[in-house]
C-alpha cells in the first residue's frame, strides 16, 4: 500500500498516515470539502456557495446522517481553490460526531474572509484533497473529495489524469456542477461526470439557480456521509464521451485569435 501511494504521489506524508491509522482515529467518512472561488461566479454567488455549506453542515438532515453512520462520527476538512488551491482557506481536520461539532466547523467557515481568483484547475483540487486525505491522522472507512465547480479545467494537469490517481488510491470524487450560466462548449454535469467524478458510487449534481446552492449542497453532503450513492462497481473513467480538454482547449482559443 505505502510503495503504491508513493509511486502515484511521492507523498512522504502517506507513510505518517498510515501510521496515524494504525493508532486510531476510526471514522466512517474521511470527507474533503473542494470550493470553487474562481471569477467566474460573481461575490454574491460566491456568498451563497459559502452560505450554503455552512447552513448544510448544521443541518439536522446532516447531523442525522453522521450518527446513522457504522460509528457515528466522521471527519471533515475545507479549503477553496480557483487556478490553484488558496493555502490561507484551508480549515484543518475536524472530527464531526455532534451537532455542537458541526456548529464548530460552520463557525470557522463563517470567519473566512470571500476571496475570489483567476483560472479553474479542477485538478490541483483534486490533487490538494488527495494529499490531505493520504496524510491526516484519520483511518476513514471511506475517502471521499467533493468537488464544486462552475467551469471545466482549464490550468494545471489534465482533470482526467488527477482524478484517476486518486480513484486508484481508494479515493471518490463527488461533484457539484454550477451551471448558473454556459462556461464551456459542453453540458457542466456531463463533463464532470465523464471528467471529474469517479470511484465507487461517485455522483454528480447540478445546480441551475443560485437559491438551489442550498438544497443542492445539503443533499449532497448527506449522500456522501450515509452513502447512498454506493454501489459495488465503480464508475468508468477510461472511456469518456466528452472532451476532457474542452476547457484548456477553450482557454487557448482567447489567445488563438
Amino acid at each position: 500500500m505505502l510503495a503504491t501511494l508513493a509511486m502515484l504521489f511521492s507523498l512522504p506524508g502517506a507513510a505518517a498516515w498510515a501510521i496515524a491509522a494504525e493508532n486510531g482515529g476510526e471514522v466512517d467518512v474521511e470527507l474533503l470539502l473542494a470550493v470553487d472561488v474562481s471569477r467566474s461566479m460573481d461575490y454574491e454567488e460566491v456568498r451563497m456557495q459559502r452560505e450554503g455549506y455552512i447552513a448544510a453542515i448544521q443541518h439536522p438532515d446532516f447531523i442525522n446522517a453522521v450518527r446513522g453512520g457504522l460509528l457515528g462520527r466522521i471527519a471533515v476538512s475545507y479549503f477553496e481553490w480557483a487556478g490553484v488551491v488558496d493555502p490561507s482557506s484551508r480549515i484543518d481536520w475536524q472530527t464531526i460526531e455532534t451537532a455542537e461539532d458541526a456548529k464548530a466547523f460552520a463557525a470557522r467557515l463563517q470567519e473566512r474572509p470571500i476571496i475570489t481568483n483567476r483560472r479553474t484547475s479542477i485538478s490541483a483540487a483534486i490533487e490538494e484533497g488527495t494529499i490531505a486525505l493520504l496524510s491526516n491522522r484519520y483511518a476513514g472507512m471511506r475517502r471521499v473529495i467533493d468537488v464544486s465547480g462552475d467551469g471545466a479545467n482549464n490550468v494545471g494537469q489534465p482533470v482526467a489524469l488527477a482524478r484517476d490517481k486518486a480513484v486508484a488510491a481508494g479515493i471518490v470524487i463527488n461533484g457539484l456542477a454550477i451551471m448558473l450560466r454556459p462556461s464551456t462548449t459542453v453540458a457542466l454535469d456531463q463533463y464532470y461526470a465523464d471528467c471529474v467524478i469517479g470511484g465507487p458510487g461517485s455522483f454528480v449534481l447540478p445546480v441551475h439557480r443560485v437559491e438551489d446552492f442550498t438544497t443542492a449542497i445539503r443533499r449532497k453532503l448527506v449522500l456522501e456521509i450515509s452513502d447512498r450513492g454506493a454501489s459495488s462497481d465503480p464508475i468508468p473513467i477510461d472511456d469518456p464521451q466528452t472532451d476532457c480538454l474542452v476547457g484548456e482547449r477553450q482557454w487557448q482559443n482567447l489567445f488563438d485569435r
